[in-house]
């Protein structure tokens, strides 16, 4: 979109250029020619505008109404500026880290990705998508996430609070290592798992949690190991999806009889507290965060943001006059009922 937005100020400076200039040549309807070609074919001023104002101008004038629409309504603040600022960031990592061979300089890349090598003109285009991702949460907490949605997720995800201990054996490999070397490493990382599991089986009961700590500070290979492996107390979604799912099938004093495969490696964990289901109206605003957030991850084609801004939109009585972009804009909307 902002590549489009790009070229068509190209073009109109273009067809500025073209019409003020007094030796363009006429066609014969007495229309100016951008291109004229040896066999007599041509291509007008007005053919290479009706060109452009097809492709390109509802893109472009629907990034201008959003832009003033969406300032107003999210006025910018230390999230949006910090979120511009991480993203550049992350691209300039990129760049320095994997792109450099592929692009002559940082601001080419940023053309590639944003149709402009400008920094400031990619912050704009940053802060927008920003405001509008704030939009579509906005519309989606109000408009598609119903009472029943946040039940049922009470009912089969919310869980209080529950501690445990692990112990980590990441798998040793390097980043240039091949599909079987990783697996071999994998296998040894599992196999050495096993082997503490063993020992815990081996354990008297009452000693369980002492034996615990003392493997994790000899073979964790995480920070934890210098507590014995503490992790304190944490939400089911702080932790990755594995660990959280493994914690909580556990009795409390109870650890994992076999090694949980995490992206971090492979975790023995020993489960020592849990607290009580908290009420509903105590986690409904987090429950609204999270289903929110997981519809905008599934929602790959943008069909929910677009439905938020048609809306916002409308609410603010914006009024498409051109006829031509009128009915594009309509067909827009039509595509995304």
């Amino acid at each position: 979109m902002k590549k489009e937005k790009k070229l068509l100020l190209c073009l109109i400076a273009v067809l500025l250029l073209v019409t003020s200039c007094g030796k363009v040549p006429k066609l014969e309807n007495g229309q100016e020619a951008v291109v004229t070609l040896k066999k007599g074919e041509s291509i007008s001023v007005d053919d290479l505008y009706t060109e452009m104002k097809n492709k390109y101008s509802l893109s472009v004038l629907l990034d201008m109404v959003d832009e003033q629409l969406l300032t107003k309504i999210y006025p910018e603040d230390k999230e949006e500026k910090q979120y511009v600022d991480n993203q550049l960031e992350q691209l300039q990592y990129s760049y320095d880290s994997y792109y450099y061979v592929q692009f002559s300089s940082f601001e080419d890349l940023l053309y590639q990705v944003y149709g402009t090598n400008d920094k400031d003109e990619v912050k704009d285009i940053l802060a927008l998508d920003y405001k509008r991702s704030k939009a579509t949460t906005d519309y989606i907490k109000k408009e598609v996430i119903k009472d029943k949605d946040i039940q049922d997720y009470y009912d089969k995800n919310t869980i209080g609070q529950m501690q445990a201990s692990h112990i980590l054996i990441k798998a040793d490999y390097d980043d240039g290592a091949t599909d079987e070397e990783i697996q071999k490493a994998k296998d040894k990382a599992k196999k050495k798992a096993e082997e503490l599991i063993e020992q815990l089986n081996k354990t008297d009961k009452k000693d369980v949690k002492k034996v615990f700590a003392d493997l994790a500070k000899k073979n964790s290979d995480d920070g934890s190991a210098s507590k014995g492996g503490e992790l304190g107390w944490f939400d089911y979604d702080d932790m990755v999806e594995a660990f959280s799912s493994a914690t909580k099938k556990l009795d409390v004093d109870a650890y994992t009889k076999e090694p949980v495969e995490s992206e971090y490696g492979y975790h023995i964990i020993l489960k020592t507290g849990q607290k009580e289901k908290p009420k509903l109206e105590d986690v409904k605003e987090d429950i609204i965060e999270k289903l929110a957030d997981e519809k905008k991850e599934q929602d790959t084609e943008n069909t929910l943001t677009n439905k938020a801004l048609i809306a916002l939109r409308e609410e603010y009585g914006i009024e498409i006059q051109d006829k031509e972009l009128k009915k594009q804009y309509k067909t827009f909307v039509n595509n995304n009922k």
